[in-house]
């Protein structure tokens, strides 16, 4: 390869690199700022929520996330709908999350002292005066970007998965499966169709057949906790 291709290419990939977003979810950030290209970025480790107008951080609150029983959802949303109420439980306001496994949501609380922890059923806590200046920030369709724990979909760590189980974890184990041709969608739900495909996957890879996900079958579909 002459040289001066050879300086060529390595220049545009510098660039490229340069380019990139700070964000790990690297589509999610939009280019340029505006009211439609607005985006939540939540932080569960930090019980943070920050909102970001193009690349420009322009709002910082406190939350409080799922407790260990009911984690908060793990991946990428939308707000999909919202209402406006009294003081009750969910505060004053509550923005509506496209998480295909449950209902979730951003909203105020009526336990203040909760914020800072790990203390919801998996919805997103604010305060409320914090929950109606987000209400009032951010529309329809806006991305959510939830992130937390060192293992991405799988949170804090592996767990066995069985039938009635929900979250981002069930989610990459069907995404896994479907990679197989073993299940054809994945919701976040693991359901009649999920523990078939799991004895499937048992039944090809030489494993006892549980119909349970177990840490030796994730591993064998290519599901690690590493960062």
């Amino acid at each position: 390869m002459p040289r001066w291709v050879r300086d060529g290419f390595l220049m545009a990939a510098a660039a490229a690199l340069l380019a990139l977003p700070f964000f790990s979810f690297v589509d999610a950030l939009p280019a340029s700022a505006g009211p439609a290209e607005r985006l939540i970025w939540i932080d569960l480790d930090q019980k943070r929520l920050t909102v970001y107008d193009g690349r420009e951080a322009i709002a910082v609150f406190p939350i409080a996330a799922g407790a260990a029983g009911t984690p908060s959802p793990i991946g990428v949303f939308r707000v999909t709908s919202r209402f406006a109420t009294a003081l009750s439980g969910f505060g004053t306001r509550f923005l509506g999350l496209s998480v295909p496994w449950g209902q979730y949501g951003i909203h105020g609380t009526n336990k203040p002292g909760s914020i800072g922890q790990n203390a919801s059923h998996g919805c997103i806590r604010m305060q409320v005066r914090d929950a109606e200046r987000l209400y009032a920030m951010i529309a329809n369709g806006t991305r959510v970007v939830i992130e937390g724990g060192p293992y991405g979909p799988l949170s804090w760590g592996m767990r066995t998965l069985r039938e009635g189980d929900r979250g981002a974890d069930v989610r990459e184990l069907q995404r896994r499966l479907m990679q197989r041709e073993w299940l054809w969608s994945a919701d976040g739900v693991f359901g009649p169709a999920t523990r078939q495909a799991v004895i499937r996957a048992q039944q090809a890879l030489g494993l006892a057949v549980t119909g349970e996900a177990d840490a030796a079958l994730q591993r064998r579909l290519g599901i690690l906790p590493f960062d």
